[in-house]
C-alpha cells in the first residue's frame, strides 16, 4: 500500500512527461493518493508503541564494506500524520492550479513538477531507510526551484531561485555530512533507521556523548537551514513570495516539515545528549524565529512576504516543542506540523486567488474586498484566526501542548526552557496583531484606487478551500483525530531514547 502512495505520484508524473493529459493526470493521481492514506489512517493501529506498520522492503544494494541500502517503507503515527497532510495539500494544491491553457509555459514541466514536489515529500516522510529519506526529499527539492524561476512572480523570480538553491543545495550537504557522521559513528552495517537506533540505544555501541554534540551540530544546522530556523531563514519568505501559489503552499505547508521530521525521527533517538547539550543554543534561535520574525512580519507591506515571513515565525514554536524533549511537548509539536501546513496552505492559496483576481497583494493597493467579495473575506478570515492560535482550530490545540508541555515537571524554580516559553508566548499577540493587520487592509475600508471587482468563487472553486478549513476545524475541536496516532508513536520515541 505505501509503495503504491509513493511511487503513484512520481508515475503520473511520467506519465505527463511523457504526454498524458496534466491536469487530469495530477488531479487523479492526487485524489487516489490521498484517498489510498486515508484507508491507510483507517486500518492503522494506534495502540501500537515504537514500530512501523506497512513496511516493505526490497534491499538495493549489499556490498562489503559498506551499509545494506534498501528500498524500505513504514508509518508509524507521527509519519502517518505528515502523509495524510502531504496527501491532502497536494490535492488542493492541483485543484487551485490554473487551467493548462493559462500556463504561461510548459503546462506538463508545471503539473509535474507539482507530483514531483508531493510525492518527494511522501517518500521522505515514508522511509525507512536514512538514504531513501535523503533522496526523496532532495528529489522534491529540484522542481522547487524551477518552478519558481520558470512561473514565479516578480522580476526577481530567478536571482530568487538561485538563491533557495544554494541556500537549500549547501543545508543539505551539512546534512548530509552529519548522517555520514552519525552512520560512521554508530558502525552500522545498514541505513536502516529503526537498527540505527538500537545500535544507538546500546551502552556497547552508542555515541560518546563528546562526538554526539558535534553531530547534532551539524544535523541541527542542516536540518534548520531547510526549517528556515533563525538566523538561516533569509531565503524562505522572498522564495514564497515570488513562488506559484501551490509551490508555496507544498512547500511551506508539506516540505519544510521534513527538518523537523528529521530532527524526531533521526537526531533526538540517536544523538539525544547531544541535543541535551546544546539546547540552550536552540532556545536562543527558536526566540530568534518567534520574537524577531514575528516583529519583521509585522513590518511587511505585501500579503505574500508576510505569509512569507509567518510560515518562518510558527516554526519557532515547533523547535520549541522538541526542546521541551517530553511526550506532550513533542507530540504538540508533531500536531502543530501538521496544523500549520494546513493553515498555511490554505492561506497561500487565497494569497494566489487575490493576485490572479486583482493582480496584486499590497495592502496600500487593495481593501474594502470584504464588501464585494463577502465569502473570500469569511474565508480569509478564518484562514487568519486559524494562524493565529483562535480556539476552535486546529493550531490552538497544538500551540497549547507545546505550551503545556514546556512546563511539564517543573520544578519550584523555572529553568531556561520556562523562561523561554513566557517570552515566547508574546509571539501569540505578534500574530494576532498581522493578521488582523492584514485583514482589516485587505477586506476592510475602501481600495485606494479604483479596480474592477471579479466574481466571487464558484462552489466548484472554493472546494480546496473548504478541504483545508473543514480539516483546521475538525481537527481544532477533536484533537484526538490525529493525537490517537501521534501519543503511542511519541511514547515509543521516548521509550527508546531512554534507552
Amino acid at each position: 500500500m505505501l509503495e503504491i502512495i509513493v511511487f503513484l505520484p512520481l508515475i503520473a508524473a511520467l506519465a505527463i512527461g511523457l504526454g498524458a493529459p496534466a491536469r487530469f493526470s495530477a488531479l487523479g493521481a492526487s485524489i487516489i493518493t490521498l484517498i489510498l492514506s486515508l484507508v491507510v489512517a483507517v486500518q492503522f493501529n494506534p495502540n501500537v508503541e515504537g514500530s512501523y506498520q506497512f513496511e516493505s522492503s526490497r534491499t538495493f544494494m549489499d556490498m562489503v564494506g559498506f551499509p545494506t541500502l534498501s528500498l524500505a517503507f513504514g508509518i508509524d503515527g507521527i509519519s502517518l500524520v505528515l502523509l495524510l497532510l502531504a496527501t491532502l495539500v497536494m490535492v488542493a494544491a492541483v485543484l487551485v492550479s490554473p487551467q493548462e491553457n493559462e500556463i504561461k509555459g510548459s503546462s506538463k514541466l508545471y503539473y509535474l513538477s507539482l507530483l514531483l514536489i508531493g510525492g518527494g515529500a511522501i517518500g521522505a516522510f515514508t522511509s525507512t531507510d536514512l538514504f531513501f529519506l535523503y533522496a526523496f526529499h532532495e528529489l522534491a527539492l529540484i522542481p522547487t526551484f524551477l518552478m519558481i524561476g520558470i512561473f514565479g512572480h516578480g522580476e526577481n523570480r530567478v536571482r530568487t531561485a538561485w538563491t533557495i538553491t544554494i541556500y537549500l543545495g549547501v543545508g543539505s550537504l551539512i546534512l548530509l555530512v552529519g548522517l555520514i557522521m552519525a552512520v560512521f559513528a554508530l558502525g552500522s552495517a545498514t541505513f536502516a533507521i529503526a537498527d540505527l537506533i538500537a545500535t544507538a540505544k546500546n551502552p556497547e555501541t552508542g555515541i560518546a556523548a563528546s562526538q554526539q554534540t558535534w553531530i547534532f551540530a551539524f544535523l541541527l544546522v542542516g536540518f534548520g537551514i531547510l526549517v528556515s530556523l533563525f538566523p538561516f531563514h533569509s531565503w524562505a519568505a522572498p522564495a514564497y513570495a515570488e513562488a506559484p501559489a501551490p509551490v508555496a503552499m507544498l512547500h511551506a505547508g508539506v516540505l519544510k516539515k521534513f527538518g523537523l521530521y528529521g530532527l524526531i525521527r533521526i537526531a533526538m533517538p540517536i544523538v539525544p545528549e547531544g541535543m541535551a547539550a546544546l539546547l540552550n543554543v536552540l532556545l536562543v534561535l527558536l526566540l530568534g524565529n518567534i520574537i524577531y520574525i514575528g516583529l519583521v512580519t509585522i513590518a511587511q507591506k505585501k500579503l505574500d512576504r508576510m505569509l512569507g515571513y509567518s510560515s518562518v515565525m510558527h516554526m519557532g514554536y515547533v523547535f520549541l516543542g522538541l526542546a521541551a524533549f517530553n511526550q506532550l511537548g513533542v507530540s504538540g509539536a508533531v500536531l502543530l506540523m501538521f496544523a500549520h501546513g494546513v493553515s498555511i496552505a490554505l492561506l497561500f492559496a487565497l494569497c494566489g486567488w487575490i493576485r490572479k483576481n486583482y493582480g496584486t497583494v499590497s495592502f496600500e493597493e487593495l481593501g474594502g474586498i470584504a464588501s464585494q467579495l463577502p465569502k473570500l473575506g469569511l474565508l480569509f478570515a478564518f484562514a487568519a484566526f486559524a494562524s493565529a492560535g483562535l480556539p476552535g482550530f486546529a493550531n490552538f490545540a497544538a500551540e497549547v501542548s507545546v505550551f503545556f508541555g514546556a512546563f511539564q515537571d517543573t520544578g519550584e524554580s523555572l529553568g531556561w526552557l520556562q523562561w523561554t516559553t513566557i517570552i515566547a508566548l508574546w509571539g501569540v499577540v505578534i500574530s494576532a496583531v498581522y493578521m488582523l493587520r492584514a485583514f482589516r487592509n485587505l477586506f476592510l475600508g475602501t481600495p485606494e484606487k479604483k479596480m474592477a471587482t471579479p466574481a466571487d468563487m464558484t462552489m466548484t472553486a472554493r472546494l480546496p478551500y473548504f478541504l483545508l478549513l473543514a480539516t483546521l476545524i475538525a481537527v481544532g475541536f477533536v484533537p484526538e483525530i490525529l493525537n490517537q496516532f501521534i501519543r503511542p508513536a511519541v511514547e515509543g520515541l521516548f521509550l527508546v531514547t531512554a534507552g
